[in-house]
């Protein structure tokens, strides 16, 4: 055991169970907000590094053991996170946290078979949450092929509003253009949430002029969104098809739903033998046996004329390298899977298309929950999603109560800084809203802000 925990912290008490990568990306995000962590794992170097790291305390073992659930305080935890590389063993964990404490529980779960069960294994388990990161990063890549403009696309709203990030080119209708003449020059169904230029996040006022190169994020109903790219000059049909490159679980999970979306999927893989568990699990698809950094087998494969290309290998290296190479013999819409957030800076700076970080998606799910349960046993943060590295969040509450920011107009409120409400959602229709707009009980409310650390709806309030 290393290091004991500081008394003066004022949130959860959280059982990290695992240390892989989404294990560090949740320890160092919990504890920035002045969570009190416990991290289990059986590798006692890697314990020993975080402790020195973050304020934690650490245990060196088996988190499926009783004994050394006891150790780590399961009996006055509010929450216990398993997120180590057996699903079995993260259930195993949960179970007996169930059993021995009164505290939420939150497994990562990765494998197919299980995958398909989830509902089943919440309700008899008992768990708050399971979280399968490759098929959140499969989900993520598809709704992007799907509109292949987009750099990123998010839902909120139950799917009814969409958040859409994309690169203004030189020429386009929204060059120069002030954005509170967006309404009468474009569209009024959408908002304008976030401008990344420079490398600076701005959240725009009425008199921000877009240019050519920003980075813009826009929110509007689902209805909405492919009318508008169409109304400022963007293709908005979606691939016909794609080469993946690594056969593992999340080329799986993106090939199963691009398939059931009418798109003709060919996935290189160089281990023989998941060649063949592929073939099975998708006969629709084609199957290539072969090293997908070939050259030479690239270019046999139609690399140079597919519309779309997802490298999916375990390395980070390769699938940047691919996506480089990819865009100079090709027009193909690019994904690029980041897995180690390393060299930040230098990924910004290179053109990789859409990156897709499955461990930032497990994160937000999992510190959207955190927070929900810290403000209340009831959940009022529906979703988060981090935007542009962590620089600013999009969070869509719930509204379940009379407050000081119900019933009052939005030109009324005094709102922090930095921080727009991007859209009302009222009985599933999605309000963009103005100034004579009001937020009601039973609404569900989207904010984006530069702020971190919200909790409630009426942290907006200055």
């Amino acid at each position: 055991m290393f290091k004991t925990k500081n008394p003066i912290k004022q949130g959860l008490n959280i059982i990290i169970v695992g240390c892989g990568k989404v294990g560090i990306t949740l320890i160092e995000q919990l504890c920035k907000e002045g969570h009190d962590i416990t991290i289990i794992d059986k590798d006692s170097s890697k314990i020993q590094a975080l402790t020195n790291l973050y304020d934690v305390m650490g245990i060196v073992g088996n988190g499926a053991s009783y004994s050394v659930q006891i150790d780590a305080g399961i009996e006055g935890s509010d929450l216990i996170i398993a997120v180590t590389d057996s699903d079995e063993l993260n259930l195993l964990c949960c179970t007996v946290a169930r059993q021995v404490g009164h505290c939420a529980a939150i497994a990562r779960v990765r494998t197919p078979d299980y995958s398909k069960e989830v509902s089943y294994l919440r309700e008899k388990l008992g768990l708050a949450m399971i979280i399968n990161p490759e098929l959140e990063a499969a989900k993520e890549a598809a709704k992007i092929l799907y509109l292949p403009t987009a750099l990123e696309v998010n839902s909120f709203a139950h799917g009814q509003a969409e958040m859409v990030k994309f690169r203004v080119p030189e020429g386009n209708l929204l060059d120069g253009m002030v954005i509170s003449r967006l309404s009468s020059s474009v569209s009024n169904k959408i908002l304008i949430c976030a401008v990344e230029r420079d490398g600076e996040v701005h959240i725009p006022s009425g008199d921000f002029i877009v240019r050519s190169g920003d980075i813009i994020s826009f929110v509007a109903s689902r209805k909405t969104t492919k009318g508008f790219l169409v109304e400022i000059g963007f293709k908005t049909n979606q691939v016909k098809n794609t080469l993946i490159i690594g056969g593992g679980k999340a080329a799986y999970y993106l090939a199963h739903q691009l398939l059931h979306a009418g798109i003709s999927v060919k996935i290189i893989e160089n281990d023989k033998a998941r060649c063949e568990e592929l073939s099975i699990l998708l006969p629709k698809a084609i199957i290539i046996n072969g090293d997908g950094t070939n050259e030479e087998l690239l270019k046999e494969e139609g690399i140079e004329y597919v519309e779309s290309f997802v490298p999916l290998t375990g390395i980070d290296e390769e699938n940047i390298m691919l996506t480089l190479y990819a865009r100079q013999v090709s027009k193909a819409k690019i994904i690029t899977k980041i897995n180690r957030i390393n060299f930040k800076e230098v990924i910004s700076k290179l053109d990789l298309g859409s990156l897709i970080y499955p461990r930032y998606i497990t994160s937000e799910a999992i510190i959207a929950y955190v927070r929900a349960k810290k403000d209340s046993m009831d959940s009022n943060i529906e979703t988060l999603y981090h935007m542009f590295d962590y620089r600013a969040e999009a969070i869509e509450f719930r509204v379940d109560k009379k407050s000081e920011v119900t019933d009052i107009s939005l030109a009324e409120l005094s709102l922090k800084k930095n921080l727009l409400i991007s859209f009302i959602n009222r009985n599933g229709s999605i309000i963009i809203p103005s100034g004579q707009d009001c937020i009601k009980v039973g609404d569900t409310v989207m904010i984006v802000t530069t702020h971190t650390g919200f909790n409630d709806i009426q942290d907006i309030l200055a």
